[in-house]
């Protein structure tokens, strides 16, 4: 007979650094888990360092028995997504768990009183922290890794949420384009007529000009985006993502769309270095974590042959010209003059219908399957 499950709140950095070391023993069997760098992770949950939670209350739990670590989760209050979507909802995050529906139970409990205590009367998730960090818990498309920045979880995931009474909101998809298929003859040709009638033009984003560019982004980001539960980026949200994605982004794959000099889209491919982690010895937990992920990044880059389109946006009233279409084609063009076989457009939102009928306009191949829950607390 198992023993008791003890759940406590944690807030000090060794208790942090043993939230985010357990993950090994969830997926030590898994071959298709990209273990993380410490260091991101330390740096993602940290309240000091991560703006985020200057707009948010969070806590973060973990589940014990007989002195091992089973679970853990974190419960956050968003106030700019409840000034955003005038929603008294919080959310549940970092969700890992032992295949034990009393463990999930247990971690469930002192999370959702956590928001109920907060005024909230309804519990989304997981999202870790927030919509524009990892998002959803992965329902299908186990067969392969994931890609940079997106999530990954066991499959009895699905099972242990649901019993713990929540219920589907909505999904997130995530399309593969092959170089062999996406960008036709054809689809070029049209696409190319169509930027010439409606006048846009695309061009990379300048390197020398790194922060008035960003800004561009985070104009486009904020005013362009409509999905479920949008929160827009405030600047040092913006900056703090910024800064990350500069060690690995290549300017020649974040693009813009212009009308008469005017940026009215934008598209962010980033390599996908997900895979020079996994091509490589597997990355440990401890201090050997990051010296053996940045060999792998040094020594495995010919191992990524994918790219992700991380972001793609474009201004509601030039929707419809074909802007996103352009974006699409010359993102895998030029991805393919550097040697990229595929390209991963991910998410999109179920219920986005232009964005899923780009991708698949682009013979993308729907792969992958996200599930945002639901429970009104």
């Amino acid at each position: 007979m198992n023993s008791a499950v003890k759940v406590r709140e944690i807030s000090t950095k060794p208790d942090k650094l043993a939230f985010v070391r357990m993950m090994w023993d969830i997926y030590k069997d898994d071959p298709n888990w990209i273990p993380p760098l410490e260091m991101d992770r330390m740096k993602l949950i940290n309240e000091e360092k991560n703006p985020y939670y200057k707009h948010a209350k969070t806590k973060w739990y973990l589940a014990e028995r007989d002195g091992k670590i089973v679970g853990r989760i974190m419960a956050t209050v968003n106030d700019n997504y409840i000034k955003e979507q005038n929603e008294n909802a919080g959310f549940f995050g970092f969700f890992e768990c032992i295949d034990d529906i009393s463990v999930a139970k247990a971690l469930f409990e002192p999370a959702e009183k956590f928001l109920r205590d907060n005024g909230m009367k309804v519990a989304y998730g997981p999202a870790s922290p927030s919509s524009n960090d990892e998002y959803g818990l992965l329902i299908n498309g186990y067969d392969r890794p994931p890609v940079l920045l997106m999530t990954y979880n066991p499959r009895y995931y699905e099972s242990l949420i649901e019993r713990s009474g929540y219920k589907k909101d909505h999904d997130l998809f995530a399309y593969l384009l092959s170089q062999e298929t996406a960008a036709s003859d054809k689809l070029v040709r049209v696409t190319k007529a169509m930027a010439e009638r409606n006048k846009i033009t695309v061009r990379a984003f300048d390197k020398k000009h790194f922060d008035a560019e960003v800004e561009i982004i985070k104009h486009i980001y904020n005013t362009a985006w409509e999905n479920h539960g949008f929160v827009p980026f405030n600047a040092d949200e913006m900056e703090f993502l910024a800064e990350d994605l500069k060690q690995i982004y290549d300017p020649d794959l974040v693009l813009f769309a212009e009308v008469d000099g005017r940026p009215v889209g934008f598209a962010l491919s980033l390599p996908d270095i997900n895979q020079a982690f996994h091509a490589g010895p597997r990355i440990p937990r401890g201090w050997l974590n990051l010296p053996v992920g940045l060999w792998n990044m040094l020594t495995k880059k010919k191992a990524i042959d994918t790219v992700r389109v991380f972001v793609l946006g474009v201004l509601k009233e030039y929707r419809g010209r074909g802007v996103d279409a352009m974006l699409y084609t010359e993102t895998m063009q030029r991805a393919k003059q550097k040697g990229y076989q595929y390209g991963e457009a991910s998410w999109v939102q179920e219920s986005n219908i232009p964005m899923n009928r780009a991708a698949q306009m682009m013979n993308g191949v729907k792969y992958k399957t996200y599930r945002v829950y639901r429970k009104d607390l």
